[in-house]
């Protein structure tokens, strides 16, 4: 979402050589890990928990950017234009959309194209893509006063993309409920008070890792 900190790097290649499945996440702040370390944003925490586990993942290629809507990664892509030799594909997109007030049948259209393109990026390949749920921001300080609005938004924009994930096939994971946890833990918060900390980003690898593995 927009931040009150300066925007991340737009993206982070893989010219890893070494043996490992080929990761590309695709998103906006919180996938970029706006406020972390690159050792704490959750995809990077997401390949080496798998690597672990004894499914070896190179570091994953991201292409994320705070502040950043379906429609901007959406064209981002069209200058990227990653490549279609995926072993696996996040996806992770919209607190910009409901933060700015954009239309929620705007954002199915626009979610769904990125849905299908990810599925692309996987060889075609609905098995090797997984989506996260929006984070809601609602329980950070910025979001006081105004958190039920917030959260009920939040969950609207969350039920389109679940439903275009199922018409395709697609596991949808639910990290929106660990994300509330953060109004009771300030450790689960970043340093900017408005994104989410390395703490948090770990709790959701908790809870991707089981689903993700059993689609490698």
């Amino acid at each position: 979402m927009c931040c009150k900190s300066n925007p991340a790097p737009a993206g982070q290649s893989n010219n890893d050589d070494t043996p490992g499945l080929k990761y590309l996440a695709l998103g906006d702040s919180y996938t970029i890990g706006e406020s972390v370390t690159i050792a704490e944003r959750w995809p990077v925490i997401l390949a080496k928990d798998l690597t672990n586990a004894g499914k070896s993942v190179k570091n994953p290629e991201i292409i994320a950017l705070t502040g950043w809507t379906t429609r901007d990664l959406l064209n981002a892509l069209e200058n990227h234009k990653p490549s279609n030799q995926y072993d696996v594909v996040s996806l992770l997109i919209g607190v910009n959309n409901q933060y700015r007030g954009r239309d929620i049948e705007e954002y199915r259209k626009e979610f769904r194209e990125l849905l299908l393109k990810s599925i692309g990026y996987a060889s075609g390949a609905a098995s090797k893509v997984f989506v996260l749920s929006i984070p809601d921001w609602g329980v950070t300080p910025y979001g006081a006063g105004n958190r039920e609005k917030i959260g009920a938004e939040i969950d609207n924009f969350n039920k389109v993309a679940k439903e275009e994930c199922d018409r395709e096939k697609v596991v949808f994971i639910n990290i929106t409920d660990i994300s509330r946890k953060a109004l009771n833990d300030p450790a689960m918060l970043a340093d900017d008070k408005l994104h989410y900390s390395g703490k948090m980003h770990q709790l959701w690898v908790n809870e991707a890792l089981p689903k993700v593995k059993s689609l490698l």
